[in-house]
């Protein structure tokens, strides 16, 4: 496997002369690639490409159709080179390939088609009240956007930030992780020959401190999109408010999953397993805090346990696999971190606990239940980001909408009952910017995704896209010819 470009820039691979990024399989531990970063002359030069570009307005200006038929290719250029992109992907982040292809690629080609769609049902905003004016609003591109992707998710996230940014006539550099920036780099490259004029989407690899610090601060940016931890989205956020740039947060997540006693029990176990295996448990969006009325608790947590105990971890090019390596020795490192002590009471490993079995290379953890006795628990409260989940009973809904929301975090949601009624007051009462009732994870694009508290600001999706890639301007204009007072006409 060839290392990546340092950046793409104007369209074409760039060397840089940063420090030095290692990229390693955690599936074998093996380096698969490794290149100087992008140093900060290599940051001025992407977002003097990307100003440059917009300056000119060979896409800024160009028609909704003109950039829908281009976003539309950068699609098809995506199915294209679907097994390849995937293949690299997989061997970087150790998630399952048929998770990779099937799922994510499937999405990152489905971000492009959704914003082509998505601009050309753009509608604007008529006031009429001042009966001799007509005012409307424009929306324009902002600029240029600084994106940055997590390393959890690559192409379906960092994909979603760079289609809905240049759908609206921005131009973008995007900043993938550098723990895993192989498979984002290889996204970009292919649909440089979609039609892009060059400098419209640019991309530069390095550390979050360097390269991505340079990038944020740097005056040519015009907003900010990062998706990643809480403790680096603080970071960005107030350095990009040092130059009141707009930015958009998506950060972290220790969401609730609930499963009332009248649940349909089958539909609630599978969709407890997918909250938090999918993905090798390393989404912010996972049901990590699994809490179950006390009538059905015990049965269900027995066949939770049983199927987490069945869960295949394996090679992520298995077909059979449905959980591969995390991603780093230091991420495995931070999960293993929570396991509780042999004989700890107040936290009592159901299931897994520790290294997965038959592994003796990579990062392979054994999916892992632990019951608490205490939301308080730091198992409860601070982001594993692995396939760990905490199991604690409550009696009253009231007990379990207290529970949920005695959290720092507020993304997702989730809410099991066959009572129409119960759902509805859960909907209402759990605090979080998506609640997903009586299912997994489902996404529709066009509504806003985001969180709230340490969650994140703002939101991505179609409308909250819009709002944040575009600027609005009032646009007045009289309706017949005025009347208009004659200063200095008395002198």
């Amino acid at each position: 496997m060839t290392s990546p470009a340092a950046a793409i820039i104007d369209g074409e691979n760039v060397s840089g002369s940063g420090g030095p990024i290692v990229v390693v399989d955690p599936s074998t531990e093996e380096t698969i690639a490794e290149f100087a970063e992008a140093e900060t002359a290599l940051v001025d030069r992407a977002v003097a490409s990307a100003r440059a570009t917009f300056e000119r307005g060979d896409w800024r200006a160009a028609s909704v159709e003109q950039r829908q038929a281009v976003l539309r290719r950068c699609a098809d250029a995506i199915d294209a080179h679907a097994d390849e992109i995937a293949d690299i992907e997989c061997a970087n982040t150790g998630i399952p390939y048929a998770q990779i292809r099937n799922g994510q690629i499937v999405r990152a080609a489905g971000n492009f088609r959704f914003f082509a769609d998505y601009i050309g049902q753009a509608t604007a905003e008529l006031y009429e009240q001042e009966p001799n004016y007509l005012t409307y609003v424009r929306r324009e591109p902002v600029g240029v956007a600084a994106l940055i992707a997590p390393w959890n998710s690559p192409l379906a996230l960092g994909s979603m930030k760079v289609a809905s940014a240049i759908a609206f006539g921005n131009s973008c550099v995007l900043k993938p992780a550098e723990q895993d920036p192989l498979g984002l780099t290889r996204l970009v490259e292919v649909i440089q020959g979609a039609g892009l004029p060059p400098g419209v989407v640019n991309l530069v690899n390095g550390g979050g401190a360097t390269t991505g610090d340079a990038l944020v601060r740097h005056a040519g940016i015009d907003c900010v999109s990062f998706t990643g931890g809480t403790r680096t989205g603080k970071i960005i956020m107030t350095a990009a408010g040092a130059a009141l740039k707009p930015a958009v947060m998506e950060l972290g997540g220790k969401s609730a999953n609930i499963i009332f006693d009248d649940a349909d029990f089958e539909a609630a176990l599978d969709g407890a397993l997918i909250g938090i295996f999918s993905n090798n448990g390393q989404q912010c969006l996972a049901g990590s805090r699994v809490l179950v009325q006390r009538g059905i608790y015990d049965r269900f947590i027995e066949a939770f346990v049983d199927r987490a105990k069945k869960v295949r971890v394996g090679d992520p090019r298995d077909p059979a696999t449905e959980i591969g390596p995390l991603a780093t020795r230091r991420h495995y490192d931070h999960v293993m971190g929570f396991v509780p002590a042999p004989g700890d009471k107040s936290a009592r490993i159901l299931a897994g606990g520790g290294r997965a079995h038959g592994f003796d290379r990579g990062f392979y953890f054994q999916p892992t239940i632990v019951e608490v006795d205490s939301n308080a628990q730091r198992l409860c409260q601070e982001e594993i980001f692995g396939p760990f989940a905490t199991v604690m009973p409550f009696d009253s809904d009231e007990d379990a909408y207290a529970a949920a929301n005695d959290s720092r975090f507020g993304l997702v949601g989730y809410a099991w009952s066959r009572d129409i009624a119960r759902i509805m007051a859960a909907q209402e009462r759990i605090s979080a910017g998506t609640i997903w009732c009586n299912t997994p994870m489902i996404r529709d694009l066009r509504a806003p995704f985001g969180g709230y508290r340490e969650s994140g600001v703002g939101a991505e999706g179609g409308r909250a896209a819009e709002a944040f890639y575009t600027r609005q301007k009032a646009v007045s204009i009289p309706r017949r010819p005025l009347n208009l007072r004659k200063l200095g006409m008395n002198g």
